[in-house]
């Protein structure tokens, strides 16, 4: 911790808060408009008259939101070197093990069920549009239509937001560049971010909700590996804090 720069660790730690609201909130934010004439339109390509089309929307995805599972990661992380500003080093150090074993065991359930969601939607996706007419129909009511452009604005901000991140960590400290596992950390952040809008824009509006449902079982998957890193480097930290106490537990009391 020396030479660090209190003031841009803050400042990292807030702009990577902020980049993972707006991405568990992507549920909410995304999607929602009115896809009803779109419906329409393809039902006609496809042969089959459905009227008057109501209560059709447009799907909110869960590509951005699955991005959360990783960068809870480096949220934790940044956390952790925030928290040492303001515990002692000696109650620092033997907290940091138990709790980031604590941590990684939870992101491992939470990013296990959430595979697990991602993979039957993506199958379920798959298994209708490849079933016209009207299994295709079914496909294009459901998740036909992802609001392509709400969502690159989104994932913009998002990228931002991590770019800030990353600069002010570096700012705040430039041997955190030292630390091959955070550079890591920080480039499948950014790289997740970026690959999430190529998928978007890589196929047509209606096969995108398959493309980003694949990246959200990529990043599940990314986050259990991330969760597994956790959980192994805290072990030593855990085994370290135990022989301290015991060391300390076996001193001589000097009043006795």
């Amino acid at each position: 911790m020396g030479g660090l720069r209190k003031p841009f660790l803050l400042l990292a730690m807030l702009a990577l808060v902020l980049a993972v609201g707006v991405e568990v909130g992507a549920g909410l934010l995304l999607g929602g408009g009115d896809a009803g004439a779109e419906l329409a339109g393809s039902a006609a390509d496809l042969g089959v008259e459905v009227g008057d089309v109501r209560q059709v929307s447009e799907p909110s995805g869960r590509g951005t939101g699955y991005l959360a599972l990783i960068d809870a990661a480096a949220l934790w992380t940044t956390g952790l070197f925030c928290l040492g500003l303001v515990l002692p080093e000696r109650l620092h150090g033997r907290i940091q093990g138990v709790a980031t074993l604590i941590f990684s065991i939870v992101l491992i359930l939470v990013a296990l069920l959430a595979l697990v969601l991602a993979f039957v939607e993506l199958t379920i996706m798959v298994s209708l549009f490849l079933a016209p007419p009207f299994g295709t129909l079914a496909y294009l009511a459901l998740w036909g239509f992802f609001p392509v452009g709400e969502a690159a604005a989104m994932l913009g901000l998002v990228l931002l937001l991590k770019l800030a991140w990353a600069g002010l960590l570096i700012l705040a400290q430039p041997k955190f560049l030292q630390n091959k596992g955070l550079v890591l950390l920080i480039l499948t952040s950014l790289l997740g971010t970026v690959v999430l809008g190529f998928l978007h824009g890589l196929v047509p509006v209606i096969l995108v909700s398959i493309l980003d449902s694949v990246g959200a079982v990529v990043f599940a998957v990314i986050a259990i590996v991330w969760a597994l890193v956790l959980l192994i480097g805290a072990i030593p930290a855990i085994v370290k804090a135990v022989r301290a106490s015991a060391a300390l537990r076996a001193e001589p009391d000097p009043h006795g």
